[in-house]
């Protein structure tokens, strides 16, 4: 009786044991079913980073699934648009000087695959990158649209004169970042507002703009890239220098006094392909008699200023180093 009594009892108390392991071990399960608060918010976030979105542009409309992560960049504004971004492309059209990239973005750009120059990309090299998003221009590639289109989703800016920040809206907006996008016009327009503080009366300086390339020399209007921010900065500009368009192209030496201002800034365009034409060029001008007799010249304030940063490369990163040598030349030289 005893031992009867003692074997039941022992089977009781195993049962019950038993029955504690099996309701622990679902309890367990349930927990490993339920998703934790940051798992939760971890999923939902990629949910948002993968709804797709529309943007509008010079060609139409494209829709875009989630955060582009190979973006092909055709034009060298736009490269540095999306440097600034945060956005490191994984193939880009090559600088139009530098091997292949600009000076001052050549760091920035290390790893990243030439696609061929901005006229004339590859399309073969652009498709072997295997993109997520393609971002051209209407002026350069309009031709090659369709092609791109069946590669990726494919959105073009539709020119590249005047300010920058038009393009580089859209830019933001192609890869999903507007709010950053805003940020750096924010902080580049307060700089801006800084500066032109800071330069006070020196605005009044009559800014002159001459730029030498391979058979063809140019004075610099208002819609340019220097144009543009001297403008916003607020500085005057001589007599023919102040309209609202391009340049003057193809100009004579009879037109030399036409480059005469308070100040001048010259920058020289040299591709690798013009064997050294455009410093010749230079160098015969700015030692020609017109040209020394220039009032700018003899009150020796002329300047010679980098090409890629006053004009060729035409995005944000250029354009506050334009304002850092604004800086230079009308704060800190002397």
């Amino acid at each position: 009786m005893h031992t009867y009594f003692t074997r039941n009892r022992f089977s009781s108390l195993l049962a019950a044991f038993m029955l504690v392991i099996v309701f622990a071990l679902a309890g367990c399960g349930n927990e490993e079913k339920q998703p934790s608060k940051d798992n939760k918010a971890s999923n939902e976030a990629n949910t948002t980073e993968s709804k797709p979105y529309t943007v509008e542009h010079a060609m139409g409309k494209t829709e875009i699934k989630g955060n582009p992560k190979r973006v092909v960049i055709l034009t060298n504004e736009g490269t540095e648009a999306l440097l600034a971004l945060g956005v490191k492309p994984v193939g880009a059209v090559q600088s139009w000087t530098g091997n292949p990239w600009y000076k001052h973005i050549e760091d920035d750009m290390k790893g990243v695959k030439s696609v061929g120059n901005e006229g004339e990309p590859s399309v073969e090299t652009i498709a072997s990158l295997k993109p997520d998003l393609i971002i051209g221009n209407k002026m350069r590639h309009e031709k090659i649209y369709e092609q791109l289109s069946a590669i990726a989703p494919t959105v073009y800016s539709e020119t590249l004169r005047g300010d920058w920040k038009e393009n580089f809206k859209l830019y933001a907006k192609a890869v999903n970042k507007e709010e950053e996008g805003n940020q750096v016009i924010t902080d580049f327009d307060k700089r801006v507002q800084e500066l032109k503080g800071k330069l006070g009366d020196k605005v009044n300086q009559k800014v002159s703009i001459v730029r030498f390339m391979p058979g063809d020399v140019r004075i610099y209007h208002k819609d340019t890239f220097s144009g543009v921010i001297l403008d916003q900065l607020g500085f005057a500009r001589p007599k023919g220098q102040d309209q609202p368009d391009f340049a003057e192209k193809n100009v004579t030496k009879e037109r030399i006094p036409a480059m005469d201002g308070d100040i001048l800034f010259y920058f020289t365009y040299d591709p690798a392909e013009s064997k050294g034409e455009a410093p010749k060029l230079e160098e015969e001008w700015v030692n020609d008699p017109l040209f020394k007799n220039l009032n700018v010249v003899k009150n020796n304030n002329i300047h010679k200023v980098d090409d890629a940063v006053w004009n060729t490369a035409g995005g944000v990163v250029a354009a506050n180093l334009f304002l850092d040598d604004i800086e230079k030349y009308f704060l800190t030289e002397k």
